[in-house]
């Protein structure tokens, strides 16, 4: 079984899909049992999508940008 510090370390390569098999099915048997490594699973999940909205360029409003985004986050389940 994997111990936290290893979760950690797969923990992007598992979000990715870059893990083997095996490798996969360690993360995923660790995450059953570990609460705080599932906390730190779903807080990279959010940060992984908040950068795939932004922008490429400079955003104008950045305040207006980070509302938008939060009140996306608290409508999906």
């Amino acid at each position: 079984m994997l111990t936290c510090k290893d979760q950690v370390a797969a923990a992007s390569d598992y979000l990715d899909g870059q893990l083997s098999f095996r490798k996969t099915f360690m993360v995923r048997h660790h995450l059953l049992f570990c609460s705080n490594c599932r906390r730190f699973i779903r807080q990279m999940r959010l940060v992984q999508a908040t950068l795939r909205e932004m922008p490429e360029e400079g955003v104008p409003d950045v305040d207006a940008f980070a509302e938008r985004l939060s009140s996306e986050r608290h409508k999906t389940p």
